[in-house]
């Protein structure tokens, strides 16, 4: 990765701070070269304090550091894009983000029990629950997303949401398995959607 520092007079290039979970915003800062590689060679998150004049750790004093997962750098070599783990909240006003969000993304989990379920798939059926599905085959996966399909349409009939959900979760459960089971993923699910949704 190459950064042009001369670009700016300061030697100041800056720094997006990005969820690598959630994918929200968590904040910018400005790196030097030095604070660039010591980012690298940590992975923790070092800035440059322009009002301090000196490196800068985030969380130094926190302890609330930002872990890194991913650099890149923009095509003009003059930004750079941080995805990091964030230990506690990240704005010194006490907020999840430097944008008064709240660093939550509810589907990104989704991504992550794909990732689980690819993983148990390779496991022995005596690990775990899932394992043991991809254990008895696709005719007991695609059997078992059946019956759960049929157990929430009756709870759909009824007024416990709390069951209604509870059926709601094992349906997505046992669907995301069956797409593993085929070699396929809920992205590729969604890319038929959207190129309905331009029809």
């Amino acid at each position: 990765m190459t950064l042009n520092f001369s670009k700016s007079p300061e030697g100041l290039l800056p720094a997006i701070i990005q969820d690598a979970f959630t994918q929200k915003v968590l904040m910018l800062g400005y790196m030097n070269q030095e604070a660039f590689e010591k980012t690298q060679t940590e992975k923790i998150v070092t800035f440059y304090s322009r009002s301090k004049q000196r490196l800068w750790t985030k969380g130094e004093t926190s302890g609330n550091f930002l872990y890194v997962q991913n650099i890149k750098i923009d095509c003009d070599q003059d930004t750079i894009l941080i995805k990091a783990r964030p230990q506690g909240a990240v704005c010194h006003t006490g907020a999840d983000t430097c944008f008064a969000e709240d660093n939550q993304n509810p589907l990104a989990f989704l991504e992550h029990l794909q990732k689980i379920i690819k993983e148990r798939k390779l496991q022995s059926p005596d690990t775990s629950y899932t394992a043991s599905l991809f254990a008895k085959g696709i005719n007991k996966i695609a059997q078992k997303v059946g019956e759960e399909a049929v157990e929430l349409v009756i709870e759909a009939k009824d007024n416990d949401k709390n069951l209604f959900l509870n059926e709601a979760a094992d349906l997505l459960f046992h669907y995301l398995v069956l797409l593993e089971a085929k070699n396929t993923s809920l992205d590729e699910v969604i890319a038929v959607l959207q190129q309905r949704h331009k029809k």
